[in-house]
């Protein structure tokens, strides 16, 4: 099973398919924010920078794949992302459902290096205070939909590193 695992890891559509996952998730987060009026809070930029980071690991697992050491860091690294939006989606549903205390500045947070919602205000821009995802389908909340995929992205991508090391020692 390590072995398939180990095949899938390298295959072009393996990465390809999570750049897709990637830009679909982002498409849906910008078809709500401009055609459905739903402005994205600071936590919910948060994620979406979470999701540009799982694009571009992917692109790069996708173009490295043939190599062993940077298509472990392209697997580790997607370990890193789904924590990273885990956190954020767990943070999102929290603050949603009232379990969590604190409030969302209007701030991003980001260092001037790092200026994401200056340089692609159309993209990262906090519009709103947090408080509440739209519902998506069958009554299940964007938090909640993030917080399931963001599990399940951690979980093959612990896997798909675990099988691409024994594979390397083997």
């Amino acid at each position: 099973m390590m072995a398939l695992a180990a095949r899938l890891g390298r295959h072009p559509g393996y990465w390809a398919g999570l750049s897709g996952l990637g830009l679909g998730m982002e498409a849906v987060a910008l078809y709500y924010q401009y055609r459905l009026d739903y402005w994205p809070c600071v936590l919910c930029i948060h994620v979406r920078i979470w999701v540009m980071a799982l694009i571009l690991t992917a692109a790069i697992g996708f173009f490295s794949r043939r190599r062993q050491r940077p298509l472990l860091l392209a697997h580790a690294a997607t370990v890193v992302i789904g924590l990273g939006l885990l956190e954020r989606s767990w943070k999102l549903l929290g603050v949603e459902r009232g379990t969590l205390e604190g409030s969302c500045s209007m701030d991003s947070g980001l260092p001037p290096w790092f200026a994401l919602d200056q340089w692609f205000p159309w993209l990262f821009k906090v519009w709103e205070p947090c408080g509440y995802t739209p519902e998506l389908l069958f009554g299940i909340t964007m938090a909640e939909a993030l917080v399931g995929f963001s599990m399940l992205l951690t979980l093959l991508a612990v896997f798909m590193s675990l099988a691409t090391l024994i594979r390397k020692e083997s």
